[in-house]
């Protein structure tokens, strides 16, 4: 079990001065292979001066917190390391670095993107697990935290491969089918109205994406790796075998490429998603009340990773609970939440590679259900 933290220590300071760090170090390496480590979407968004400010917020505010570890510790070893990648940093001109005019390329890995969105969630959500945890005794860094953290590295660096891999295709086989009705109506709607359609959309295909994968005993043994966890946190979401990342996008993000929605809409939706998903896994209470029936929440989602059997094949919905209403599989009672997350006899390896291959060659589930505890997951 991982260690508690507990402020005055230095521990939290020096911890928070490394992964800054880290982030700043590797930052650099977008400044100077944009074509290779950038996504050509989010270079549209932010601009070289503005990452280079963050950048340079990120160094500072690092090596303040490195410094308050090296205050506070007794032991020195955080402060140290923190110290050797700033260094680094520094010497590959992370202080003084210049952004570039950037040549277009078909693909690239998402690394502005994973540690824009690293960075972000991290600051967001870090400090609600920690005023408003729903499961108290849960630890900030359980014992598989470095496992989702590769789900979340991987699933971030392929989005832009991804995207292209479903695009083309997309455009190939659905490009002839005289939707130019649709495309022009779609383009005279008002953003936030075309937003709106944007985001229904895609939850109606995830919904039954989703649930297609609770229906079939194969398909649930590449989703279960997403219901392995029993530590509800903010990376737990992350969690996503890799080829269902690739069949979940595909199926949700074609009816978007083919309909023609426009760019600024399109990575609106990513954003707000890739938000939202991290917020419904976390380890957070807060009250919903009327509007739990209108946005999923992290009282929704978890039920839908509840451990206890009788309430399997329930809230597949990611966005729209109203989803799970209309099509029967609604269920949030009161303010009761469930007493575990997991899969009820989940068998299965500790680590990224071995769970990613372990659907392909073994049935996780080496056990009979009594009949009374059949479920429709």
């Amino acid at each position: 079990m991982a260690k508690k933290f507990i402020f005055g220590e230095g521990k939290i300071s020096g911890y928070i001065s490394i992964f800054l760090s880290i982030l700043a170090f590797f930052a650099i390496f977008c400044f100077k292979f944009p074509e290779l480590l950038t996504t050509s979407d989010l270079r549209e968004i932010y601009t070289a001066e503005i990452m280079r400010s963050v950048l340079f917020t990120v160094i500072i505010i690092s090596f303040l917190f490195a410094l308050l570890s090296f205050i506070l510790s007794r032991k020195k070893t955080l402060t140290i390391i923190s110290f050797v990648i700033l260094t680094l940093t520094i010497y590959f001109e992370g202080l003084t670095i210049q952004g570039r005019a950037v040549e277009k390329t078909s693909w690239s890995l998402g690394l502005d993107w994973l540690l824009i969105d690293l960075l972000l969630m991290s600051i967001i959500f870090i400090p609600f697990e920690i005023v408003f945890p729903k499961y108290k005794d849960q630890e900030l860094f359980h014992s598989e935290w470095k496992t989702d953290l590769i789900y979340f590295v991987v699933g971030h660096l392929l989005i832009q491969f991804l995207s292209v891999a479903i695009k083309i295709p997309a455009q190939i086989f659905f490009g002839k089918l005289n939707l130019e009705f649709i495309q022009n109506f779609i383009d005279t709607l008002p953003f936030f109205i075309e937003l709106i359609l944007a985001l229904f959309i895609v939850d109606l295909f995830q919904y039954w994406i989703h649930r297609f994968y609770h229906s079939f005993e194969y398909t649930w043994r590449f989703h279960s790796i997403h219901h392995s966890t029993i530590h509800m946190n903010w990376l737990a979401g992350s969690r996503i075998h890799l080829l269902e990342i690739l069949v979940t996008r595909s199926f949700t993000f074609i009816p978007i490429y083919i309909l023609n929605f426009s760019p600024i809409t399109f990575n609106t939706l990513i954003v707000i998603i890739a938000i939202h998903s991290v917020f419904i896994h976390s380890n957070i209470k807060i009250e919903f009340k009327y509007l739990k029936y209108i946005i999923t929440s992290p009282q929704y989602h978890f039920w839908h990773h509840c451990i206890e059997t009788k309430y399997y094949g329930k809230n597949y919905a990611i966005l729209f609970p109203f989803l799970d209403i209309i099509f029967g599989t609604f269920y949030l009672p009161s303010k009761n939440w469930p007493s575990g997350t997991g899969v009820h006899n989940g068998n299965y390896p500790k680590g990224y590679l071995k769970q990613f291959i372990y659907p392909f060659i073994h049935n996780p589930f080496k056990f009979i259900l009594k009949k009374t505890e059949t479920t429709d997951r």
